[in-house]
């Protein structure tokens, strides 16, 4: 009987030793993804794509970078920096390697112009729909709280750690919006996407040197006054833009340009925002030396097709032969 007992015991720790190490696999397991995920997303982890020098390069290397990032999203899915980091690589590819080369793409390819434009728009839309995933699982209900009354309150929770999430949100939206204002469900969510980007503002106007100011300048200046534009701010954060930035950003400057002067047709602003874009050496500021080289080839785009936004600009040249 004592033996049988003793077998007993010895066959429940047997079972109970095989649990535990499963569990403890399975919770290496979850550790290690953790570590990874944590390695992949934490400070300073996107320097690697905008410190970089070549935009090629970085074109190159994002869509494997996306991939990557879902699939340890698939096997994490709700790691916060994960979602960051994933949700907002999809916005800046769609920007900076999408709309961007399209928009510089010459008139008689108008075809491969829009095809692009869609594209861009797509990626906008899977960053803001994977970010907004993020922000309901930190905030249960975010999702819908527009539609239902309750954004302000879940915006009032929120922290300091929550403004990259509220900015690249923000950008996303805005930004497919932007691809086709005749778009009515995007239209319907311009007051939600700047109530995201108001309240960044509040928690850290700082962001990023300057971003949200630069953002302010732009919605600004494009949004009619009836969906929450506000021409009398624009110089305000234009400022604030060139300020925060220390002068060593080149967007504000091709922001304000673009913006601001094209629209009132001031030919004299548009020339000296270029030129001082052009001017910064994208090497006085490490961090930012991809964002500066990007803004400047846009710059030049801009400063070499004047003639196409200006019309009493007369540079001699036939456009409808190249552009």
């Amino acid at each position: 009987m004592k033996n049988r007992i003793l077998f007993l015991h010895a066959r429940a720790f047997g079972t109970m030793l095989v649990f535990c190490l499963l569990s403890s696999a399975c919770s290496i397991n979850k550790m290690a993804m953790n570590a990874v995920s944590n390695a992949l997303t934490g400070e300073g982890s996107s320097d690697v794509f905008t410190g970089d020098s070549d935009p090629e390069l970085v074109g190159d290397a994002i869509p494997f970078a996306i991939k990557m990032y879902e699939s340890l999203l698939q096997a994490n899915p709700k790691h916060q920096g994960l979602i960051l980091t994933t949700g907002s690589l999809f916005v800046m590819y769609g920007n900076a390697f999408v709309q961007g080369p399209a928009e510089l793409l010459p008139r008689n390819q108008f075809a491969q112009r829009q095809a692009a434009l869609e594209r861009a728009k797509k990626f906008y839309l899977r960053g803001l729909n994977l970010l907004y995933r993020g922000m309901e699982l930190k905030y249960p209900g975010f999702g819908a709280a527009h539609q239902n009354g309750t954004l302000p309150q879940l915006l009032a929770k929120m922290k300091k750690n929550d403004v990259p999430s509220l900015y690249w949100s923000a950008a996303g939206g805005l930004s497919a919006f932007s691809l086709n204002p005749f778009d009515m469900d995007l239209g319907v969510r311009v007051q939600e996407f700047l109530a995201l980007v108001t309240r960044a503002y509040e928690l850290d106007p700082d962001f990023n040197n300057g971003a949200l100011d630069e953002f302010f300048v732009l919605f600004h200046a494009s949004v009619p006054e009836s969906m929450g534009g506000d021409k009398s701010k624009v110089e305000t954060h234009y400022r604030r833009a060139l300020e925060k930035s220390r002068g060593l950003s080149a967007g504000p400057y091709v922001s304000y340009a673009q913006a601001v002067s094209i629209p009132a047709q001031d030919y004299d602003t548009f020339k000296a925002c270029l030129d001082t874009a052009l001017a910064i050496d994208p090497d006085e500021d490490p961090s930012n030396r991809l964002v500066n080289i990007i803004s400047q080839r846009k710059a030049r785009y801009l400063l070499d097709s004047a003639a196409l936004f200006f019309i009493n600009l007369d540079t001699g040249d036939d456009w409808d032969e190249d552009y």
